[in-house]
């Protein structure tokens, strides 16, 4: 069994969030505003260079604008 910590997993959501975002074939923006958030933090998730882990509400958000499950965020 794998072992995650905080930071693995963090990675695996951010990663997932562009992933989506790709296959949605959408903006930085565009997913910005579907979920009310700004374009600098969409940018800045989807940065690996940046230490930023989305809440659970902002989770709800990204899947509800991407149309996806929430374990689709943590599918490595």
């Amino acid at each position: 069994m794998a072992t995650y910590d905080k930071k693995s997993i963090s990675t695996i959501v951010r990663k997932n969030v562009k992933k989506y975002r790709l296959i949605e074939n959408i903006t930085m923006q565009e997913l910005a505003d579907r979920c009310g958030l700004t374009h600098g933090y969409i940018r800045d998730l989807e940065s690996l260079k940046i230490d930023k882990t989305p809440s659970l509400d902002t989770i709800a958000k990204l899947c509800n604008a991407l149309s996806i499950e929430p374990q689709d965020l943590f599918r490595k």
